[in-house]
Order: C-alpha cells, then structure tokens, then sequence
C-alpha cells in the first residue's frame, strides 16, 4: 500500500481542537489527535507523529486512507467483526429455556445433550453445552445429587444439629 503524504483534511483546527476535548474513547482520540497534528501550521511528518501517538507508521496511514475515502465518521467508527456462528441457534436456545424453566428440569448436562439432539437436531458438544446453560444462560441444573446408600440419615441429622448450633 503506498503511503499518504498530502490530502486535504476538512476540518479545521479550531473543530478538531474542539472535538478531541469532548472525546471520551481512547481510540477514537488517538484517531483525532493524529489529524490535529497534520492540520496544525507547522505539521509534522507522519513517521513523527507516528513516534508521538505511540502507533506503527502503517496504522496511520490506513488511519488516513480511510478518512481519505469516508470523511471523519468513517474514521471514528470502529467496525466489529461478527465472530464465529453459534452452533446452537437462537430459536434452539429458547426452547433450551423454556425446557430449564420446567420443574423437573435435566439430570445433567449430557441429558441437555442428547435432548437438544433428540428433539431439536442440533448436535453441540458437551462443553458447548455446558458453558450455555451454566453461564450464558445462568442456570443449574435441576436434580439433586444422589446420596449413597449407606449414608446414616441420623447421623447427618445429628451433623446438621451441630452445624446450626456453631
């Protein structure tokens, strides 16, 4: 990409100026200040300014390339990218929902597991799974943990008398 050395920056010092006192993100700031810096009477070159903003020399100049083509809202409007696709959908989640929400609920994840493939036909992995229900969607799953068979209920009785007391 060959570098900008000269263009016409539309704005004016004054609004520049203006602007980057009231700017509260930091991205877009260091955007704002380096067009200050080339609109000021005595600019300096973009590998100084570059040296002053504490950013590569090419960041600038995309910087600029892209205040060349868009004007100053396109360079202060940072784009997204979308990320990776959900493996469950959005309308799967709902139903995933409405089913936690009932009162019988699931044993444990793998049960989450096989229903949303069994019924739904979406096939998601265990972790997957499990990272949905327990911290997207904030839930727990609803069967109790199962006791042993030998455990003494007088004995937990009697532990649970002595807990409270202390």
């Amino acid at each position: 990409m060959a570098g900008i050395t000269r263009f016409e920056i539309r704005e004016s010092v004054e609004e520049l100026a203006a602007q980057l006192q009231t700017e509260t993100n930091p991205i877009f700031k260091e955007r704002l200040q380096v067009l200050y810096l080339m609109k000021l009477p005595n600019a300096m070159s973009i590998s100084a300014i570059s040296i002053v903003v504490g950013k590569h020399r090419g960041t600038l100049q995309r910087w600029l390339s892209i205040y060349q083509a868009e004007g100053l809202s396109g360079l202060l409007c940072v784009k997204q990218s979308p990320g990776r696709p959900c493996v469950i959908p959005g309308w799967a989640v709902k139903r995933l929902q409405q089913r936690l929400a009932e009162p019988d609920g699931f044993s444990s994840y793998g049960a989450i597991q096989q229903w949303l493939s069994d019924t739904l036909g979406v096939e998601a992995e265990y972790r997957t799974v499990h990272e949905l229900v327990r911290y997207r969607l904030n839930s727990k799953l609803k069967a109790a943990h199962p006791v042993h068979a030998k455990q003494n209920a007088a004995a937990l009785e009697g532990f649970k008398q002595t807990l409270a007391t202390t």
